[in-house]
């Protein structure tokens, strides 16, 4: 069920550890046990901080059981039953703001919507945002982020470092493309999950009023136009949203997609 990868992730991956362990053994600078030992600690201050940040979630966020909101529970199960995701934990968290994530490093995974996302989105949006994070957890995103990043982060020469910090930052992002893909499994509805995407960027204004959304669609597709955003987007961990829906409409209409797709919906239909 991985075969949603989006084909350039592995590729990438493979490309950003090959100028890692390449730095480490041209450069004198980290001996490779010294980086060894550096990556170690990073992973330990990752967990640790996973621990504390999951630690103050359970303090101020909703968890989503049958008990506390059974629609919302049943949605994210049907995701979850498509997508062939292991145990996660799912999260509402208060506030306005439009996004989802998820992290933590062993099982079960967290994944963390805030009300905001809610309150926009209709069920089928709501399935590709989620199915996007559980996507993440699915393919190991979560903690070969933590991994990857540790490995990047290692000291290096300035030019080293620059490379190292591009190189993470393209895996970053196709590791997005590849959970877009999982999320339109998720739902099953490429016009779905164009809009839920539309609606991240325009907020309520795309949500509430067809003239809203034109323009959102406007300014999403005026990005590909600006320089500024092309090279804003080599130091961003997520693509521009112009080219996430064009990759979305290009693997929707993909024999891959169909296959797929067919096979979830006879296994588990929304």
């Amino acid at each position: 069920m991985t075969s949603y990868r989006y084909p350039n992730e592995r590729t990438i991956l493979a490309l950003t550890l090959f100028l890692v362990f390449a730095i480490i053994a041209v450069t004198s600078v980290a001996t490779l046990c010294g980086s060894a030992l550096f990556v170690l600690v990073m992973l330990g201050i990752s967990y640790l901080l996973n621990r504390a940040h999951h630690d103050e979630l359970i303090q101020k966020a909703q968890p989503v059981t049958p008990q506390a909101g059974p629609e919302l529970a049943s949605l994210v199960e049907s995701c979850a039953r498509r997508l062939g995701s292991g145990p996660f934990r799912t999260y509402i968290a208060t506030g306005n703001t439009l996004n989802a994530y998820t992290f933590g490093l062993v099982e079960p995974q967290v994944v963390v919507v805030y009300a905001g996302v809610l309150r926009l989105m209709d069920a089928d949006e709501l399935r590709f945002v989620i199915g996007h994070e559980l996507g993440h957890v699915r393919l190991g995103h979560t903690w070969l982020n933590s991994l990857v990043g540790g490995m990047s982060g290692i000291p290096s020469p300035y030019l080293a470092a620059v490379l190292l910090y591009f190189s993470f930052r393209w895996w970053n992002r196709a590791c997005e493309y590849s959970a877009d893909r999982a999320g339109l499994l998720a739902c099953g509805k490429p016009e779905k999950a164009a809009s839920a995407l539309v609606k991240l960027v325009g907020g309520s204004a795309a949500a509430y009023s067809v003239q809203g959304r034109q323009q959102a669609l406007r300014r999403i597709e005026a990005e590909d136009d600006r320089l500024e955003n092309n090279l804003g987007e080599m130091l961003s961990t997520h693509p521009m949203t112009v080219r996430r829906l064009e990759a979305l409409r290009q693997y929707a209409a993909s024999p891959e997609y169909q296959r797929l797709q067919a096979l979830v919906n006879h296994a588990h239909p929304t």
